[in-house]
């Protein structure tokens, strides 16, 4: 084996005494050949398969070269003739691809730590828990779960988060579960809770915000206060929250985020005592709240807050049966229009006046424009979807637009009971009763012995003629209150459709002897009258129905209970006084 003493080439011929490539002689040598042909390992050291490269010193005058950036470049005494060429361009084109691929690995790396919201989605929706009462005292109870309710309610005005309403999250009152649980079973992002302490004038109040995603505490602080700061500290809380979530607010999500309700620390404490009441449905809780807003009205008669709470109080007076129509619903409509003059722009005022131009009025003109500028202002209130479809597109007959607000209104509130038999009421008026059955037992199963649950279950068990079930329904509700009148005419209307007619007429009695004391619906006499086929009597009770504007005559139109006497010239004249359409 030879090799040129000046171009370095080998050769294996030991014939040739002259280098092919620029003719010098050539001397013999005996390095080992290496595992590729033309290539010789000088002495010991391992050469690898690829050609090693180095940076020019700094020493060279060359500015290009002298920068840290420069370019490697092959030294020229390693560059050979032939194959070992080839293998140098072959190497060199690695050696950009694995540069190449490790600046797109940096690029990577450094968007996943350093680039904000590339390592995970975006919080986009909250739980705020109601507060634990740690102080020992059932009087400051209204102060746990009002600091909790305003959080929801002033949070809930940001359009790009998503906040559990209120009747979610106070299923999990006085419960302790993880709070990744309660984020899965509510479907957001992060979870709020809170501890509140009273002491005298001095209030502590601790919070801590987690992310369920990855069991991650976001935020964690202690507010030390005085009760006089309480309505600064809860918009401060809210205000932080939005901050450590990294929210990006429009103008005018900040002002609704900022706006203030009223300037009296005193009228806000009232006002959360009447939420307080309010969230109780009783009779005596709700006439407990109304008194508690007048009291936050006279300290502050510009608190438009206020004014939606004696609205919606009077509102649901009638529906538990707990005063007569014309005594509650021309004072809801007069302090939500009251609301309105003071703040236009206040989504719940709408729908509180919406509420009662359907179910009192009867204007149904006005009730859907009032509606959907509820809608138009605050599209996330469930409350005000749910009463949309129930109160205005279901009366008539709209019954697809009715099922897609309902919907809406349990997409915004998985677990509302309202939305979920309301959303059953659809089916049954549309005679889907397959569907309207399934829906009341889904709602019956999220909270059975709640009131509406179980009254639609006992609806849908009739329309479906499960009598048998409807009375066995009704009857256990009336062992424990004797005097539910949505009990009495489940049952009164089963025992006529069964021909146990002097039962449904002992049930008729008993109505009529709670009408001596209390409000009862006459729509409901006229259910258990058209169930025993009895026309004469069903017409006398739907005029005293439309006597007193019961709330429920919008139903008569497309319902089931109504079929017995649905071609009688007296249905029609009724359906026109109501302004609805034949």
């Amino acid at each position: 084996m030879k090799r040129c003493p000046e171009c370095k080439r080998v050769e294996t011929d030991d014939a040739l005494a002259f280098c092919r490539a620029d003719g010098t002689a050539l001397i013999s040598d005996s390095g080992p050949v290496g595992a590729e042909a033309g290539t010789v390992k000088f002495g010991s050291a391992p050469v690898s398969d690829e050609i090693k490269t180095s940076v020019l010193p700094p020493t060279s005058t060359t500015p290009e070269i002298n920068r840290p950036t420069a370019p490697t470049t092959v030294l020229p005494a390693q560059q050979m003739p032939g194959t070992t060429r080839d293998l140098s361009r072959a190497g060199r084109r690695r050696a950009v691809i694995v540069v190449g691929a490790l600046v797109c690995l940096a690029l990577a790396i450094a968007g996943y730590f350093y680039i904000p919201g590339k390592r995970e989605r975006a919080i986009e929706s909250i739980a705020v828990l109601p507060f634990e009462n740690k102080s020992g005292n059932a009087d400051s109870e209204y102060l746990s779960d009002g600091l909790a309710e305003s959080l929801i309610y002033r949070l809930s005005q940001l359009s790009n988060l998503k906040v559990s309403p209120r009747s979610s999250v106070f299923r999990y009152k006085g419960l302790q579960i993880d709070a990744e649980k309660i984020g899965n079973e509510l479907g957001v992002d992060a979870v709020m809770s809170g501890r509140i302490v009273q002491r005298g004038d001095n209030l502590t109040i601790s919070v801590e915000l987690v992310d369920v995603r990855n069991k991650k505490t976001l935020w964690g602080e202690q507010y030390e206060r005085k009760m006089s700061d309480l309505l600064a500290t809860q918009k401060e809380i809210a205000t932080t929250i939005t901050e450590k979530l990294q929210l990006r607010l429009s103008g005018e999500g900040e002002q609704k985020l900022a706006k203030k309700y009223t300037d009296s620390n005193e009228a806000y404490q009232l006002f959360l005592i009447g939420q307080f009441h309010y969230s109780k449905r009783t009779r005596d809780e709700l006439l407990q709240s109304i008194t508690a807003y007048r009291q936050a009205i006279k300290l502050d008669p510009n608190f438009a807050l206020a004014y939606v709470g004696v609205a919606r109080s009077y509102n649901v007076m009638p529906s538990f049966s707990f005063m007569s129509p014309k005594e509650a619903m021309p004072q809801a409509k007069a302090a939500a229009e009251r609301a309105l003059q003071i703040d236009p722009n206040l989504a719940e005022a709408h729908g509180a006046l919406a509420n009662a131009l359907a179910l009192f009025d009867w204007n149904w003109a006005e009730a859907e424009r009032e509606f959907k500028r509820a809608i138009e202002l605050d599209p996330n209130v469930a409350e005000i979807h749910n009463r949309y479809g129930r109160a205005y597109l279901l009366p008539l007959g709209r019954f697809e637009e009715a099922a897609a607000e309902l919907k809406l209104a349990l997409e915004l509130d998985p677990l509302s009971i309202p939305a979920g038999g309301n959303l059953a009421a659809v089916y049954l008026r549309e005679r889907k009763y397959d569907l309207g059955l399934e829906q009341a037992k889904k709602t019956s199963a999220l909270e059975p012995n709640h009131p509406t649950a179980r009254d639609w279950l006992g609806w849908a068990y009739i329309a479906s003629g499960m009598y048998k079930e409807a009375i066995s329904l009704g009857e256990n509700i009336l062992q424990t209150n004797p005097a539910d009148q949505d009990a009495l005419v489940i049952v009164g209307s089963s025992y006529a459709k069964t021909d146990r007619r002097d039962d449904a007429k002992n049930v008729i009695r008993k109505l009529n002897d709670l009408a001596k004391s209390d409000y009862v619906s006459r729509y409901n006499l006229a259910i258990i009258y058209a169930s025993l086929g009895d026309k004469d009597r069903t017409f006398a009770e739907l005029e005293k129905a439309f006597d007193d504007h019961d709330r429920l005559c919008i139903e008569i139109k497309f319902d089931f209970f109504m079929d017995p006497v649905r071609s009688d010239p007296r249905f029609r004249e009724i359906l026109k006084r109501l302004n609805l359409p034949e």
